[in-house]
Parts: structure tokens; sequence; C-alpha cells
């Protein structure tokens, strides 16, 4: 006979506390090894836990929308519904206490909830098992849907809380799309500029006036990255960059799936190909020089928060995988399934406020990165031409933000000279 605890996994090397969103499995059910307990917010993501054991659940000891310390005991898992009992008396602080063997230590294997691949049948199951996000999972409880009766809308058939709510006839209500980074703000010189509204801000809660609160695991994560940075040393270097071609380019390729975050990344990625102190980042030993180049594109949540997916080896993708993977990492951010490396390996970001018009912004360092590179809204400007007269060009400002203990002024004015050379004289080349 053994009683085993369920212990609050470390699920990134920052966290010291974790969150309870939902437990899969209620008190007296049967679970399988290997089988999801327990969803558990991460600083970034949603991470179902697992258990190593084979049992009945017996006792939970955090419940959901409570917080726990990593290493604390959440639950107790009975080997046999006899010890149900038992577990729960541990639990109290009973005298079944002293007549049972200590709980047996057993940490919960932690796994980020991967999509399941759609079967040919359409069933939405990872080796038999139900592939559903958490808010899906309790919406469907509430309302009690079968949720193996629904076909997943999501990531690779994931079932989201909008299939349940339109299983049930639920209308759904609009939001407040998230600040991806998309195109610029453009129009065509050969048009009228076109009337600039401005774009509404993205909808962080539904707060009552006088109401405090809390803050999600997500913005608890980005204050703790947000003070780390204070203690590093930045500067800033502003270049206009003409994007006409840039532009063209865009309009023709756009059809085939490529998007303007994509182009972007490129046009950053191959130009620190030619600057790898831009690429890389600080530590006591010294300059720490990244294998590759991984560039993360900030992405503010519906629910509040931000997180940077990250295009891996960016300079070596074409364009038209990239787009590809930046479309599934958005969707898997928004449905918070992205894996740790899919949002901590970055060696360089980008933040694009264009699509809100904005004229210019500065952006903060993060963490553990030598350069973040802000870009501004793409508008029509009256310039002075080469051959003396006036013309309009499409033009956009971007702004390097720099850590000054390894890189330069003149470090950060070279990069942004050259990347305003390729994407003003040769776009085309990012296509190759």
């Amino acid at each position: 006979m053994s009683i085993h605890e369920v212990f609050m996994p470390a699920l990134s090397s920052t966290m010291t506390e974790g969150k309870i969103v939902s437990w899969v499995k209620s008190p007296g059910d049967k679970v399988e090894k290997g089988e999801t307990v327990v969803v558990v917010e991460s600083d970034k993501a949603d991470m179902d836990v697992e258990s190593f054991y084979e049992g009945f659940l017996a006792h939970i000891i955090v419940p959901a929308g409570e917080s726990a310390s990593i290493g604390a005991a959440i639950a107790y898992v009975a080997e046999t519904e006899a010890e149900i009992e038992t577990a729960k008396a541990m639990a109290g602080g009973g005298s079944a206490v002293a007549e049972t063997p200590a709980p047996i230590p057993v940490a919960a294997a932690a796994t980020v909830a991967t999509p399941a691949t759609a079967s040919q049948n359409g069933s939405n199951h990872r080796e038999d098992r139900l592939v559903a996000s958490p808010r899906a999972r309790k919406l469907a409880k509430e309302l009690r849907v079968d949720l193996n009766s629904l076909k997943g809308s999501g990531p690779y058939g994931r079932i989201v809380a909008e299939d349940v709510e339109t299983s049930v006839g639920k209308v759904k209500q609009p939001t407040t799309p998230a600040i991806t980074p998309t195109q610029p703000v453009i129009t065509t010189t050969a048009q009228a500029p076109a009337k600039l509204t401005p774009a509404a801000a993205p909808v962080v809660s539904s707060a009552i006036p006088g109401q405090v609160v809390p803050l999600t695991t997500l913005q608890n994560a980005v204050v703790r990255n947000m003070v780390t940075s204070l203690s590093v040393p930045t500067f800033h270097v502003s270049y206009t960059i003409t994007t006409d071609g840039l532009d063209k380019l865009y309009k023709q390729i756009k059809s085939k799936g490529v998007t303007m975050t994509a182009l972007l990344a490129k046009a950053v990625a191959v130009t620190l190909q030619k600057h790898p102190l831009l690429n890389a980042s600080y530590s006591d030993q010294g300059i720490v020089y990244h294998p590759h180049i991984n560039v993360a594109v900030a992405v503010a949540m519906d629910d509040g928060g931000l997180i940077t997916p990250v295009l891996q080896k960016a300079d070596a993708v074409d364009i038209y995988s990239l787009s590809r993977n930046w479309k599934s990492l958005v969707d898997k951010a928004r449905a918070k399934q992205l894996q740790p490396d899919e949002y901590n390996s970055g060696t360089f970001t980008l933040s694009n406020l264009g699509m809100f018009g904005v004229d210019t912004f500065d952006a903060i360092l993060p963490p553990g990165q030598g350069s973040i590179l802000a870009i501004a809204a793409s508008r029509p400007q009256v310039i002075a031409t080469a051959d003396g007269l006036f013309g309009v060009r499409q033009q956009m400002k971007v702004n390097i933000t720099c850590d000054h203990r390894i890189i330069y002024g003149a470090n950060a004015a070279a990069f942004l000279k050259d990347l305003a050379n390729l994407i003003e004289t040769n776009p085309q080349s990012l296509t190759l």
C-alpha cells in the first residue's frame, strides 16, 4: 500500500510558484500512468501535468485558481480505492497518518500540451487522450458538454473554448485582436494617402473602476523581466528606412502566405549575419556569440501580458517556410501551447507597433539579449530626391535598443545602415 504526493513542478527556471488552472481529474477518479491530472500555468503557457503512477486521485490539496510553491504537494494519488480515505485523513491531519507509511515523494511529469495530429476519422486524440485547452475543459464542465462529441478548430485539431460555445449555440463575443506584428500601415504613392484612424488598444480585462485586479502569472513574469532589464545600461539609435521596394515585394508574394512580419524578421536576420555582435549577449565571463540567429517577435496577449514567439534560424529558413512558422507560433501562443524553446530561445527581438500607426517608440531590452528593434508605421513622406526635386516615398522609423556593456553606438549605426540598404535596394533577395 502506498500513497503518492503530486508536487507542483518547476516549469521554467524563473518560476518560484505555479498557479492551478484546472484539475482534469476529480477526487475519486481513476488515474492512468502518464495521464494528465492537472493543468498548471507557467510564466508563458499552460502546461499539462501528468501522473507517474496508476491509481486514484484521492485528495486535491490546492484547488483550481490557487497557487503553490514549486515542490509543494498539490494532491494525493492512492494506488487503491481503499486508500482514498487514508489519503484524506493525511491531508486533514487525522490519526490515520500514524497508521500509514509516509507518502512516497513523486514529482509529477510536466509536459507542454502538444497539439494532436488529427486522425483520418477526425478525432482529436493523442494516444487515445482528448486534446482540449484548459478553458475548453472548464467551459465544457460548466455547460455539460461532452468534449468527445466536438471537433476542434484550434491548432492541429485542438478543442478550444469557442468550439464548446458553438456546440450549445452560444454567440461568440467579438474580441479585440492581440498586438501581433503585422504589415505596417502603407499606401501606394499613386494613391491619396489613406486617413489613419487610431486602432483600439487591446482589452486586458473588464476591470471595474476602483477594483484591484491581481496580475496573471504571465504579467508577473513580464514584471520580473522588466525589473531585471533596469539593471542593464542601454542606449537607443534611430534610423529612417524607405519601404517602397519592400511594400512592392510584399504585394507580390502576399497571396503565397507571406507575412510582413516574416519579411521584416528575415531582413533583420540576414543583416545580423554581417553583425554578429548585435546578435550576441553579455555574461560575467564575456560576450556570448550565439551559434544561431533566432528572431523573437513581441506579441501582446488578449488576457494581459506579453510573449515573444521565436523564429529560429531565421536567416537560414526561406521566406515561405518562415511565414508558415510564424502563423503556427501565433496560433500556439494564443492557445497557450508554446513550448519553452519556442519563446525563450530568442537572440534578437523585434517589437512592431506599426499597426497602431505610431511614429516612433523605444523598446525595453529583454533579459539575456543584446538588442531589440522597435518598428514604427510606414507612412508616405515628402522628401527631397537626389536630382533636386520633391517626391513621395513610404518611410518607417526604426529604433534599436542595445546593451551598452558590449555594443556601442557605431556598432548599432552600422547595423541599421546595412538593414536600410537591404530593404531599400535589394528586398528581392529576401525570397532567395
